[in-house]
């Protein structure tokens, strides 16, 4: 046995880390042992990993995820706190949007919800779009809708179609933490499409719609939640009836704008009173 190595015991008393979590960032490819016995399973470190598992508690206590630990402690040069400022910036926005959720919720409770938002109707045309749909959970929707969008564009491009409009998601359930929805991603297109695999081709009626418009700095999931909360709100206190699930619309700046700028708009299509 070399000198230099030590047990998952004696790492742990150097970093102050379990055995546990040692153990979790070596099965995640973040830690791993140095050499393994074959016959004991006894794992064995390197002195300098102790230096590793060090950055990674530190990264771990400002909650980064076990995979962006990785990019940050295995990238070079000015890159790792690079990683760790952008990150961070993440945080603050999802931060920010959350604290615009709390006085929404706040709001509701003093019987004041709407009125946070400013809200407007729209006639919205007949649109053929195709469409990908599944049940997903927050954890899963903005993978989803990226997936399902990538996979709807390369379809109308196999076929010298394009898009006719901005592509949106409808809503027909619930969407959060526990509730899967399902949601429904489209592309509108006025060419001639055909269904392939998953992919549907469907006639969405013209509609009449309540819209609020949203800037880059509501794209956390929290905000969203809010606003879709407080545009139903605004339709049922003016008695009017639902056609169809809440929808977000994506303008092609969504991912890229700056924090005030118009990225999205989420809506409830209704039918007006009389």
């Amino acid at each position: 046995m070399h000198e230099d190595l030590i047990t998952i015991g004696e790492l742990s008393t150097r970093t102050r880390l379990s055995p546990k979590a040692l153990r979790l960032y070596g099965d995640r490819g973040l830690l791993a042992p140095t050499r393994v016995d074959p016959h004991t399973g006894i794992r064995r470190y390197g002195l300098a990993q102790a230096e590793r598992a060090r950055r990674i508690a530190l990264l771990r206590a400002v909650g980064m995820p076990l995979a962006r630990i990785a990019a940050v402690l295995d990238a070079d040069g000015d890159e790792p706190p690079r990683l760790l400022d952008a990150y961070w910036r993440e945080q603050e926005s999802a931060h920010t949007a959350r604290r615009e959720a709390v006085g929404y919720a706040r709001a509701v409770l003093t019987g004041r919800g709407s009125t946070m938002y400013r809200i407007a109707e729209r006639e919205v045309p007949e649109q053929k779009v195709l469409c990908l749909r599944r049940r997903v959970t927050a954890a899963g929707l903005v993978g989803f809708i990226g997936e399902a969008g990538e996979s709807l564009l390369a379809h109308l491009e196999s076929t010298d179609a394009c898009l006719s409009g901005p592509i949106f998601a409808v809503f027909h359930g619930h969407v959060d933490e526990d509730s899967d929805g399902p949601v429904e991603v489209c592309a509108p297109t006025l060419n001639t499409v055909e269904p392939v695999g998953r992919i549907a081709v469907r006639i969405h009626p013209a509609h009449r719609e309540a819209y609020t418009e949203l800037t880059a700095a509501k794209r956390d999931f929290a905000a969203m939640a809010a606003v879709h909360d407080a545009v139903g709100a605004w339709v049922a206190e003016r008695g009017y009836e639902r056609c169809g699930g809440n929808r977000e619309v994506y303008y092609p700046n969504f991912m890229t704008a700056g924090p005030n700028d118009h990225v999205s708009d989420v809506t409830v299509p209704f039918r007006p009173r009389g």
